[in-house]
């Protein structure tokens, strides 16, 4: 009878639970629901010669990307095992969600930049920043989908005050104090031999230094051993080439790669270069899973605005699982606009008909539908990945879009103009060019 009671019991205060779960914050329902959720340590090892990172005791190559909580379920089921973030933001969703997917995180912590009025000399001000990550980290640091900490992103650009390097130290020494359980590291742009030797005499606390190479990533063995850096390192920005390392045109308009080409050169570059070095890289995250505006609205991103996947999307399926996706994205080859290509300073005049040639294929023979896109030429320009308005998108002037052409008029005022052309299949892969063109 007792026994009967007691289950009775047990079974409404199961009832009671389940009924309330719904009601509590997340940081209660992670409490309730998931409390055999603990710290999984993260640290890097020597062994042999070769800096590996282990997690739980065994070796993690990160295959990663950079990005947020929007894509996360694609990148598991291309077989990415982790997302850079660059700050704090959502950080409690974004974990949650990379802990049931199996992937982890290496969390980002803003750091004020010197390019972006921050003084380092101001020690009130580098403090309240240190106390505020502080609280970052004391909330985070036991979530077993963490895999580290991000100190800052390019602190290395534009700036002059080499005390932003003591200040980060700071930062990775107040982590250790307080996370027994994963390395901290912080991001630069490129690497370079003055900043390594004050980091190395300076920066005692970080257990790795980050990378962040575009084009110039083919050769980055070369630029660590040049810098002097004998430590591991991970490459947390790389893919597409920066728009700063293309020709451009008479106007100033950078010359952006086909969907095709990036593809092309995203496997080359990891192949030839990233994966080759076995002794000091931890591993990468690749530059953008999303999209964003930078200097196109497709330079960068790795998704479509529509949320379609592009080419290099398949190769690091291929290059993370070694087998291609089932069902590819169209491809892209020979743009040309009036019989030009896009690095032949294309003028023309106002209000003419134009066409634009290419030729697609599709691994898959899916059905392929065109669209064309006319836009202003990008004058909100930012660095080092700062926030861009995106160009409106001017309407009335595609006259025609089929499977290799786009006929429209050119607008009547003059100034810098691109066209861009996305290739769909259905099936949520698409490819997509453009071409720079002047008004005259």
């Amino acid at each position: 009878m007792t026994k009967t009671i007691g289950n009775r019991v047990g079974g409404f205060h199961l009832l009671i639970l389940i009924l309330l779960f719904p009601l509590l914050s997340p940081l209660a329902r992670m409490e309730a629901g998931q409390a055999e959720r603990k710290p999984i340590k993260v640290e890097v090892r020597n062994v042999a010669g070769a800096y590996q990172l282990f997690r739980n005791g065994e070796s993690y190559y990160i295959k990663g990307a950079g990005g947020g909580l929007t894509k996360l379920s694609t990148l598991a089921e291309h077989g990415g095992n982790s997302l850079r973030t660059w700050s704090s933001r959502n950080a409690e969703a974004t974990l949650d969600s990379a802990y049931t997917l199996g992937i982890t995180v290496l969390l980002g912590l803003d750091v004020k930049r010197e390019r972006h009025g921050f003084d380092y000399n101001d020690l009130d001000a580098v403090q309240k920043q240190l106390d505020k990550l502080k609280i970052e980290v004391q909330k985070y640091k036991d979530h077993p989908a963490l895999l580290g900490w991000g100190i800052g992103n390019e602190l290395n650009l534009h700036y002059s005050n080499k005390k932003v390097w003591n200040a980060v130290d700071d930062i990775a020494k107040m982590i250790h104090e307080i996370d027994g359980n994963h390395p901290a590291t912080t991001m630069l742009a490129g690497i370079h031999k003055e900043e390594v030797d004050y980091i190395r005499e300076n920066c005692q606390n970080l257990d790795f230094l980050s990378v962040q190479m575009y084009a110039d990533i083919i050769n980055v063995r070369q630029r660590i051993a040049e810098a002097g850096w004998t430590g591991p390192y991970a490459v947390t920005e790389w893919g597409a080439t920066g728009h700063w390392e293309v020709p451009k045109t008479d106007w100033g308009a950078a010359i952006e790669h086909t969907s095709t080409e990036r593809a092309a050169l995203v496997r080359e570059r990891f192949e030839k270069s990233i994966m080759q070095d076995t002794l000091q890289c931890l591993g990468s995250f690749i530059f953008l899973w999303g999209r964003k505006q930078e200097r196109t609205p497709t330079w960068y991103g790795l998704f479509l605005e529509d949320g379609e996947e592009m080419e290099s999307i398949d190769v690091m399926h291929y290059l993370w699982t070694g087998d291609w996706p089932q069902n590819r994205s169209p491809q892209i080859y020979d743009v040309v606009l009036e019989g030009k290509t896009r690095y032949d300073n294309i003028r023309l005049r106002p209000a003419e008909e134009v066409e634009l040639r290419f030729r697609t294929q599709d691994f898959d023979r899916d059905s392929l539908q065109v669209i064309a896109e006319l836009l202003r030429e990008s004058t909100d320009l930012g660095e080092g990945g700062d926030y861009e308005s995106r160009p409106e998108t001017i309407t009335g002037l595609i006259m025609s879009q089929h499977r290799d052409q786009v006929v429209f008029r050119t607008p009547t005022g003059s100034g810098a103009y691109r066209i861009f052309v996305y290739i769909k299949d259905g099936q949520n892969h698409a490819a997509t060019a453009n071409v720079p063109f002047y008004v005259e």
